[in-house]
């Protein structure tokens, strides 16, 4: 298994990136910890550490969209989305944003447009149907984009062709389980990147997948890596 510490930023890219970005790909990215819990004390962050900070730059630095349900950016205080300096300038030379957008997916739109979030580098676009609150919509209109795509329940399948259509076709999507949940059910799903902490978090905690039962999807193994504070990296790809 290749060490994490003997790879230089580049050399992490090319493991990450796709064969081709013209093609949508949507790729998921999580933390689990060894008995499988997704979170400790309600938030994910407890279970990273600078190894997977690192990894998760990258994957950033590689995606057009960053796709978050409004849960988690409530629960896991979600900063203003804006890259480092190194991933700005790879980005700029690959002839790319320099930052990627920001998308929130939300039904009910419970989200203050006061939120640090709203002052990401790139204005955000926050994903919704027309049965959300109107007000709701008018208020967040005034910090975001706003996305209105299905009728009940936001169609994730129209909100990805919205995206590529965009020319942003490489999404990413940061939790919760139950977005993470409804992009597997819709068969939506292209990659799972899994970071598996050292850690044991008992019981109580949920997984990294939520939601209505789906028939089990084989994933086939890409890369593994491995870090000297003992976390383990893996990148499954959908079977064709």
């Amino acid at each position: 298994m290749r060490r994490l510490e003997d790879l230089s930023d580049d050399e992490l890219v090319e493991l990450y990136q796709v064969a081709d970005r013209g093609v949508r790909h949507v790729r998921a990215n999580f933390v689990t910890s060894l008995d499988g819990a997704v979170a400790i004390d309600g938030r994910s962050k407890a279970l990273s550490s600078d190894s997977d900070s690192r990894v998760f730059s990258i994957i950033r630095r590689l995606a057009d969209v960053v796709l978050v349900g409004a849960g988690t950016i409530r629960d896991e205080g979600y900063t203003p989305l804006r890259l480092s300096g190194a991933s700005r300038a790879w980005r700029t030379d690959a002839g790319l944003a320099e930052n990627p957008t920001l998308a929130i997916v939300s039904s009910r739109l419970e989200l203050s447009p006061s939120d640090p979030v709203f002052r990401s580098a790139v204005r955000p676009i926050v994903v919704t149907h027309a049965a959300s609150p109107p007000e709701r919509r008018e208020q967040l209109g005034e910090v975001a984009e706003l996305l209105v795509l299905g009728a009940k329940a936001v169609d994730l399948p129209a909100v990805l062709d919205e995206f590529h259509g965009r020319g942003m076709g490489q999404i990413l999507t940061e939790g919760g389980p139950l977005l993470l949940g409804a992009l597997t059910a819709a068969g939506l799903l292209d990659e799972l990147c899994l970071t598996l902490a050292p850690v044991l978090a008992g019981p109580g905690a949920g997984r990294i997948i939520d939601g209505e039962p789906v028939p089990a999807r084989r994933m086939r193994l890409q890369t593994r890596l491995a870090a000297a504070d003992d976390y383990l990296f893996f990148r499954y790809l959908r079977e064709a």
